[in-house]
């Protein structure tokens, strides 16, 4: 099955239950409050709005990002790929290579020079994907604490 066309576009609130819908495929579990909260916190804060990419009739991924200057001791204009998610049936179908494509246009348009992610460093899937955009490992390192 192949994907005839993907459409990315501004979230709206009305795709919340598609954004719930894709997360729970992918972690099994529903996080409609936790959902409902993030992307109130993104239209309040971030300069970025959240992108959709549509397929088939129907939102099948999404990605949120977020800029910042001169925070956490990062350089000067910097963004952040906070968060993607494309539906199972529909991944490795390019659909999150788009959603990516068009996030980092719009930071480009806010002057944006370095983008940042976390990703688990067990996570293949994922490391292959942000190597493909382009990204290797940055200077900083994560540091945690157990508690």
């Amino acid at each position: 099955m192949g994907v005839k066309e993907i459409r990315i576009r501004v979230m709206k609130p009305k795709d919340l239950a598609s954004i719930v819908g894709i997360d729970k495929k992918v972690l099994g579990k529903e996080r409609r409050e936790y959902w409902e909260t993030k992307l109130e916190k993104t239209k309040r804060d971030s300069p970025l709005a959240p992108l959709v990419a549509e397929a088939d009739g129907k939102v099948v991924g999404f990605i949120i990002g977020d800029a910042s200057w001169w925070e956490y001791g990062v350089p000067d204009n910097c963004g952040w790929v906070d968060t993607i998610g494309v539906d199972p049936d529909y991944q490795r179908m390019g659909v999150a290579k788009s959603l990516m494509e068009e996030l980092v246009t719009n930071m480009k348009m806010l002057d944006i020079d370095t983008v940042y992610t976390l990703v688990n460093w067990r996570d293949g899937k994922l490391l292959s994907f942000f190597d493909r955009m382009g990204f290797d490992k940055g200077d900083m390192l994560n540091l945690r604490r157990k508690l």
